[in-house]
């Protein structure tokens, strides 16, 4: 019998699951099956959508209006990328470069802790000729971040 059926189901194109067929199961899903599985799909899918948000390196805050097709923080404004961010925030003005003066700020953001960046006169310099920096942050509950901050094109 299982080889008449199976030579009927392949003469007609067909591909059926077998075990379906023989033993009349129906395969449709029913509203528990459906809400069991996207439950299940969402508590696996939760932890490790928080892993991989909280293990980015990208948090990029551009203060700055594209106007041009090369960096300049003096024009365009700059761009920050805070490293392992969990909600930091950082913000340096296009008037914080133009100073040049040593500056800390703060970068807490929506974290829950904070943590200082100091960006000193001979960064704002290096900013000003177009070149990005890296400084370290403060260690705070447990961990420091390293910062970058580039020219915004």
């Amino acid at each position: 019998m299982f080889k008449e059926k199976s030579q009927e189901l392949f003469k007609v194109g067909c591909y059926i699951n077998i075990d379906n067929y023989f033993n009349n199961k129906k395969s449709e899903m029913n509203r528990k099956t459906f809400l069991k599985k996207t439950a299940g799909a969402l508590i696996l899918a939760t932890p490790a959508y928080m892993l991989l948000n909280c293990s980015s390196s990208d948090d990029s805050n551009n203060n700055n209006s594209n106007q041009g097709n090369e960096p300049d923080c003096i024009v365009n404004g700059t761009n920050t990328n805070i490293g392992g961010n969990h909600g930091h925030s950082l913000t340096v003005s296009v008037a914080d470069v133009e100073a040049g003066n040593e500056k800390t700020y703060n970068i807490e953001g929506s974290a829950g802790h904070s943590h200082e960046v100091t960006v000193t006169a001979a960064n704002f310099s290096t900013l000003a000729n177009n070149q990005q920096v890296i400084v370290s942050s403060t260690n705070d509950n447990g961990h420091t971040h390293n910062v970058t901050i580039s020219c915004a094109t």
